[in-house]
């Protein structure tokens, strides 16, 4: 009879989640205690039988619950394609998603959806989520239950999450200081329009962006961060109150959503020919600014490939458990005028 993680738990003493963490080579669990369960593992002969599971696939469902802060925010439809599209060829083997959106960077409106998703006790969980303690927390009880936790689009990598699929935030940031510093030579005066403080991400385009400017040894102030929530509204808000307040701005970095908001600000001043404006992502709105000269560049990230690659690498670790896992990065795509159809 084949081995099974419970079998295990059982001989060292410890919870499934416990060996389900060893096994996976996740965060959290004591080091004498890992190389104790590992060893168990060893010594009782536990192989996951690919076969086995793909054909019980067939009988029963795979549910993978999902969650991304993406009402409002059209970025996340090529995501959801990607989901979308996983989900399709992998119909074969039972693969079921629940997409759960919602439009808030609140910290109880994300607690409140992980609950939900730890109480329906998915095979795996996919998600787009803040960075902070609280949810940390909550995403580690969701992985001591033994329920697989990837991040898809940012990350949270204190977490006992398994792996990451999205961009490389750090790096898009370097990029964008890069970019700014051969438009301008001139000392740059810049407001930085975020998402949310609290999300990864964004915080690392800032760090990347900051840190980049500091090595090409660039003339520069940050005349103020604010966040737009990704929302246009309030994005348009605190735009045009940090414009009308320092009339010496002269760079708008957009590091989220939000772009419509804050580039209507600049237009209602009058103000779109003296501004650089850079901003990430190829959706819609963004192309239309880039066409017509208000934005100067875009970053993007290939969200669609983050979506489909997160599923499938989830569903490919749950189905072989021994299988290396690795972060995926996608590739920093720059775009301008020229090549904004492409």
């Amino acid at each position: 009879m084949a081995v099974t993680i419970r079998d295990i738990a059982k001989e060292a003493g410890v919870s499934r989640g416990t060996v389900d963490r060893v096994l996976h080579k996740r965060k959290g669990v004591n080091e004498e205690v890992a190389k104790r369960v590992q060893a168990i593992a060893d010594e009782m002969g536990f192989t996951p039988n690919l076969a086995g599971k793909v054909l019980a696939r067939r009988k029963q469902p795979l549910r993978i619950g999902c969650l991304l802060p993406s009402i409002g925010n059209p970025f996340f439809d090529d995501v959801i394609a990607g989901f979308r599209q996983a989900e399709r060829e992998l119909s074969d083997f039972g693969v079921i998603l629940d997409i759960t959106q919602i439009k808030s960077f609140d910290l109880n409106a994300h607690l409140k959806e992980i609950k939900h998703l730890e109480a329906k006790h998915y095979d795996g969980v996919c998600v787009t989520t803040l960075d902070v303690q609280p949810v940390i927390d909550a995403i580690d009880r969701i992985a001591e239950s033994g329920t697989t936790v990837v991040t898809v689009n940012t990350d949270i990598d204190s977490s006992h999450r398994l792996f990451y699929v999205g961009p490389d935030y750090y790096l898009e940031g370097k990029t964008a200081s890069g970019l700014l510093q051969l438009c301008s030579k001139t000392q740059k005066r810049v407001l930085i329009v975020t998402g949310s403080f609290n999300m990864k991400g964004h915080q690392e385009r800032i760090r990347g962006f900051i840190e980049g400017l500091q090595e090409h040894g660039a003339d520069y102030v940050v005349i103020d961060t604010v966040e737009s929530l990704d929302d246009d509204t309030i994005g348009y808000e605190r735009t045009r109150a940090c414009l009308e307040q320092h009339e010496d701005i002269n760079c708008i970095y957009l590091t989220a959503t939000g772009v419509q908001g804050a580039c209507q600000a600049v237009k209602d001043l009058g103000r779109q020919d003296s501004l650089r404006i850079f901003s990430f992502d190829d959706v819609p709105i963004t192309r239309s600014l880039v066409k017509e000269g208000v934005i100067t560049f875009t970053i993007c990230q290939q969200p669609k490939r983050q979506g489909y690659d997160a599923i499938q690498k989830l569903f490919t670790h749950l189905m072989n458990q021994q299988d290396p896992i690795v972060d995926t990065i996608t590739q920093t795509i720059i775009k301008i005028r020229e090549n904004i159809e492409e």
